[in-house]
């Protein structure tokens, strides 16, 4: 059913191989779109995001328990915030 296919990749214009098995894959996972990327682009790519994707975080007061916290959104001051510990136990149910 499925057979090996010589693809380009977009971002370093190589050919690469899309394997049957591949084919397979993606049908089972129901992707419809081919890879656009070979297997070192796809990496390099996964890798650059992985890196910059460090949140800015914010620091604050935890409006339960007074405890200082680091938060990943600038508070406003209109709204309480919490440590991590009280959010949780606020938000359990």
């Amino acid at each position: 059913m499925f057979q090996d296919k010589t693809l380009t990749c977009r971002d370093c214009g190589a050919e690469f191989v899309f394997t049957a098995g591949e084919q397979e894959f993606f049908a089972e996972k129901g992707f419809t779109n081919e890879p656009g990327r070979c297997l070192p682009c796809r990496q390099s790519r996964k890798q650059q995001r992985g890196s910059s994707s460090q949140r800015q975080m914010y620091p604050a007061v935890c409006a339960n328990c007074g405890a200082e916290t680091q938060v990943p959104f600038q508070p406003s001051g209109d709204r309480p915030v919490y440590c991590s510990d009280c959010f949780q136990a606020r938000n359990r149910y």
